[in-house]
């Protein structure tokens, strides 16, 4: 589906946007972003404002902890919006 894949390509390169020292080349819809050196907390919190600002979405904690991938969180914003 095109327009899913424009779609995921954006929020990959918001995702990526929410690492300083990680180069976004590194990130793609399938990347385990728990296995990215910077992840942390405070970005789990960006990633979180990411949702809300740019979709309107409300994630939880839970919701990344059940994430896995990039990908993952992005099926999940998908589905809370409707």
């Amino acid at each position: 589906n095109k327009i899913y894949t424009m779609e995921i390509k954006k929020f990959v390169g918001e995702f990526a946007e929410q690492f300083e020292d990680t180069p976004v080349e590194n990130f793609k819809a399938e990347t385990i972003f728990r296995d990215t050196a910077e992840w942390d907390s405070l970005i789990a919190l960006s990633i979180i404002a990411l949702a809300d600002d740019e979709y309107s979405v409300k994630l939880t904690g839970d919701d990344i902890r059940s994430a896995i991938t990039i990908n993952d969180i992005f099926n999940i914003i998908k589905a809370k919006q409707g």
